[in-house]
């Protein structure tokens, strides 16, 4: 993997390698966003499709679906407006981040009306648009297609991701009414490149994985290696986080809710977050858990019959989290 200039951004050359992704900006924008770019640099070998969409809605959605009928997209991505556009493009593998489920009641709240600046250039060299209450109208009317003709396939292909600190948009309950996939990343309304690495790039990697039908081998984390004594992250395990899910299907191991589990789950939505989310196990038996490896803290007592490999965080021979980390660098994936 190369790293790139921006500290936060990597490329995965294999990540989506072969594939086509259609990105759908989001109002005002165009297919030169700063997401565009993202997307480009993290999957040098993926073909991303990031066509400008016209302001008329009707237009937009009727120019997505025969780009969909056309290109085939292995997967769909987008954002705010281009997000509830993503929600009715039925049939594909989507990502729904911050979606503009109500765009009219969206633009009339936060003052989307009258002469509008586009925020980044667009191929026709147009730089401005006016929106007025016939368009205001139109958007609400195609922002009412949504739901339409969702099917049960259909709705385990389309994830969800909300920013906790997004001030602009909130359709998070709507979109839970109708679909399962659907969590908070810290992050705000527009991405940056920590909150799109960190969020956005996981899920990315589980669609490509269930499309190849690739099966990684298995890491289990108990939850009690990964904090300090004050209940903050030890140190270099964020670092370590990232780095394992880039080769390993990673589990958090933690007591039952009525065992305090409760708490473990905060904690992993405060300092792990989308990689913690549906990747979490509660079980009192830890032994039991078949898979490759399992990283626990020698406090957690004998575990004897485990079918994982065992790693005692603590222990003279991983002492650290970089021992841990220098530990499977060596297995490079194995």
């Amino acid at each position: 993997m190369e790293m790139t200039e921006n500290p936060y951004v990597k490329q995965y050359p294999e990540l989506m390698a072969g594939k086509t992704i259609l990105y759908c900006h989001g109002f005002g924008s165009s297919g030169q966003s700063g997401t565009v770019e993202r997307l480009r640099i993290v999957m040098p070998n993926a073909r991303v499709i990031a066509p400008d969409l016209p302001v008329d809605p009707h237009e937009a959605i009727a120019l997505l679906h025969t780009i969909c009928e056309q290109e085939k997209p292995d997967l769909i991505i987008g954002t705010s407006m281009g997000g509830m556009y993503t929600e009715q493009l039925r049939g594909f593998d989507r990502i729904c981040i911050n979606p503009a489920l109500e765009i009219a009641e969206t633009m009339r709240a936060h003052g989307m009306t009258g002469t509008q600046q586009f925020q980044n250039p667009r191929q026709d060299g147009v730089q401005e648009f006016y929106v007025d209450k016939a368009l205001v109208k139109a958007y609400r009317e195609v922002s009412e297609q949504r739901f339409i003709g969702l099917t049960p396939e259909d709705e385990q292909r389309v994830y969800g991701l909300f920013g906790d600190k997004d001030d602009l948009v909130d359709t998070m309950d709507i979109f839970c009414q109708h679909y399962s996939q659907a969590t908070n990343f810290h992050g705000e309304h527009r991405m940056d490149d920590k909150s799109y690495m960190h969020s956005v790039v996981p899920v990315i990697r589980w669609i490509d994985d269930k499309q190849e039908h690739r099966q990684r081998p298995i890491i289990y984390i108990g939850i009690e290696t990964m904090m300090d004594a004050y209940q903050k992250p030890a140190s270099s395990v964020q670092k370590a986080v990232r780095l394992l899910i880039e080769h390993y299907e990673v589990f958090f191991v933690a007591p039952p809710p009525f065992h305090g589990g409760w708490t473990e789950i905060a904690w992993l939505d405060d300092y792990i977050n989308v990689p913690a989310w549906r990747h979490t196990i509660f079980t009192p038996r830890r032994e039991l858990l078949y898979g490759d490896y399992l990283i626990v803290s020698p406090q957690q007592g004998r575990l004897e019959g485990s079918l994982a490999t065992l790693l005692e965080y603590g222990s003279d021979t991983f002492k650290t989290w970089e021992d841990i980390i220098e530990y499977f660098s060596r297995l490079g994936g194995q």
